[in-house]
């Protein structure tokens, strides 16, 4: 499959930490800008629903070309289970899933291109609509393998003494 018709991938790593402890930190969306290699910063809109399905959250992203600024909303907050978001409400999903592991748990971060994503691109860009598909898909799957890199890194450091807390 080329990489132009790819519109869903996940990959997944192995962390030596808690599904509990993986769930806190990455639903801590104001953390993103710690371990993505295009978000920046997050903020929540309303942060009495921080975390929440329904939630809705604002995302700084750039890259060399461009900067820009997206709204997702919380779709899955199954704590240690699953933590996701939408994307423009209906664009693009994100996610993150926590599975046991022998050590630790695994931690597998996905991503999908929805139809009203595609029709979005389509109205936006026209006959570009194509490339700049290609061009997000391309992003997501050079950023996830680093995005699991640097939370593994995170999370391994610091995970130790969180579990101490939680005793």
């Amino acid at each position: 499959m080329s990489q132009t018709s790819i519109l869903s991938y996940q990959e997944s790593v192995t962390v030596e930490a808690s599904a509990a402890f993986l769930y806190d930190l990455l639903s801590d969306i104001t953390r993103t800008g710690e371990w993505s290699p295009v978000c920046t910063s997050c903020w929540w809109d309303d942060e009495t629903e921080a975390g929440r399905v329904g939630a809705w959250f604002t995302g700084h992203n750039e890259l060399p070309h461009r900067t820009w600024e997206t709204r997702s909303e919380v779709v899955r907050a199954e704590h240690g289970r699953e933590f996701a978001w939408v994307v423009g409400g209906s664009f693009v999903r994100w996610g993150f899933s926590f599975t046991a592991a022998e050590t630790g748990t695994t931690l597998t971060e996905s991503w999908e291109f929805l139809p009203a994503g595609i029709a979005m691109f389509e109205d936006k860009f026209g006959e570009d609509a194509r490339a700049e598909i290609t061009d997000r898909t391309q992003q997501a799957l050079d950023g996830i393998p680093k995005t699991l890199a640097a939370i593994k890194r995170i999370a391994e450091i610091s995970a130790e003494s969180w579990e101490q807390t939680q005793s």
